[in-house]
């Protein structure tokens, strides 16, 4: 049996409770063993580093979220898919700050092919489908979404909207009705 029930799946879930609770960045093999009130070294047979820790918690983090928005835009279109994507990124990111980092977490090549990633893509381009944009108008689509809702969430989450008018709401309502008119009209290149 592992010491005081370490496993890899119980170190990452619990790094990536550390993280929500401390920030992505000081999730380390230290502080979860002084979590568990063990020598970092016990953690090794586990993790090998913190690289692997946080490579563990960022797949984690993006299985997690690319479930929540698969969810939320399951059986919609249009609009109302889009914001169902958005709304269930947005609140993933408010809920977990430190995973939210975490799924943001640049992965070697390896991981990355194993990863939720690809679902990301898959899903955005699923709420796209409701616009008829070509490729590669698409891939520019999908890389505004994720600058725009990443943008914003990172804002908020750091307080940027906390001390002005209107609320965060109203500007995610008008933010998500600009995304949507622009995605219906969006220009044609070849």
């Amino acid at each position: 049996m592992a010491r005081a029930g370490l496993t890899t799946e119980t170190l990452v879930r619990a790094g990536a409770e550390l993280a929500d609770e401390i920030g992505f960045e000081h999730a380390t093999p230290t502080e979860l063993a002084r979590r568990f009130g063990v020598r970092t070294a016990s953690l090794y047979s586990h993790v090998r580093n913190a690289h692997d820790l946080k490579t563990g918690i960022a797949l984690l983090a993006l299985e997690e979220l690319a479930d929540r928005v698969s969810e939320a835009v399951a059986g919609r279109a249009g609009k109302d898919a889009l914001t169902a994507f958005a709304d269930a990124y947005r609140g993933y990111a408010l809920q977990h700050p430190g995973r939210f980092a975490a799924a943001q977490f640049r992965l070697d090549p390896e991981a990355a092919a194993a990863s939720a990633g690809a679902r990301h893509a898959q899903l955005s381009r699923a709420v796209l489908r409701g616009y008829d944009l070509p490729e590669p108008q698409q891939t520019h689509a999908v890389r505004l979404l994720g600058s725009v809702f990443s943008g914003f969430v990172g804002l908020e989450g750091a307080g940027g909207f906390s001390h002005s008018a209107p609320d965060a709401q109203e500007s995610w309502t008008a933010i998500l009705d600009a995304l949507d008119a622009l995605l219906r009209t969006w220009p044609a290149r070849s």
